[in-house]
């Protein structure tokens, strides 16, 4: 499934940013698989936080790049998809590609992977993942563990590369598939979104909150849904 995005509308920064995100991932987890845990500083809470923000902003880049919003050199857009997903414990960007777009032709119907006909927050959790965790990660996640810690600290493996990731999936589904699809939303996109508060919405994520905006411009990057967000609330003020 192509994207239809027009190559004349992909916004050249849309590399730089994904490379900011990756750089800073790097980075912070460096540091931080180097850092003397002790469970009384409080800097050790505000990295695994920090680290469940930026693992949240490698799918948003991979995410993006399903829409063909990264870059306008086709190669070089799935080339970053494909980087960031896997850097989010093995994600396949071959699996998560046509899921993604099913969701978006088939939205909170029996054909969206990313729907549950309950509202049960743990019951569409446990659905959700089991869309998208295969064996294969698992396999890869407990190999890359085991080399790991035989040149760095397990307690901070543990910490600051797993705990962060599994947190990060809490956060994306919260807030960009539960909060948005649960309940009867009788619109032509059937979501909800977050109130305007652009602030909140790139923390919680990365403006995924305003997701009947993502949902009725899907040709629009994260970055840029803020403006989405003003121009339809513009339109209804």
């Amino acid at each position: 499934m192509k994207s239809r995005i027009n190559d004349a509308t992909v916004d050249p920064k849309g590399v730089l940013i994904a490379l900011v995100i990756i750089g800073l991932w790097f980075s912070s987890l460096i540091f931080l698989l180097n850092y003397q845990i002790s469970w009384l500083d409080p800097l050790v809470y505000f990295g695994v936080l920090i680290q469940m923000h930026l693992y949240t902003g490698l799918f948003i880049t991979a995410h993006d790049s399903m829409h063909g919003l990264v870059s306008s050199h086709k190669k070089l857009n799935k080339a970053i998809g494909w980087f960031t997903a896997l850097l989010f414990s093995y994600n396949f960007y071959s699996r998560l590609f046509p899921k993604h777009h099913e969701h978006h032709r088939f939205v909170a119907t029996d054909q969206d992977p990313d729907y549950h006909d309950s509202d049960n927050f743990f019951a569409w959790y446990f659905s959700f993942i089991k869309q998208y965790v295969t064996i294969w990660q698992i396999l890869l996640m407990a190999v890359t563990f085991n080399i790991l810690k035989l040149y760095l600290p397990t307690e901070n493996l543990i910490v600051f590369w797993m705990l962060p990731a599994v947190l990060a999936t809490f956060q994306l589904f919260y807030f960009g598939t539960y909060l948005p699809h649960k309940g009867e939303n009788d619109n032509k996109h059937h979501s909800t979104t977050q109130s305007k508060n652009h602030f909140w919405a790139f923390l919680t994520c990365y403006f995924f909150g305003y997701h009947y905006e993502h949902h009725d411009s899907p040709g629009t990057p994260w970055w840029r849904l803020w403006r989405i967000k003003e121009a339809q609330t513009i339109e209804k003020g």
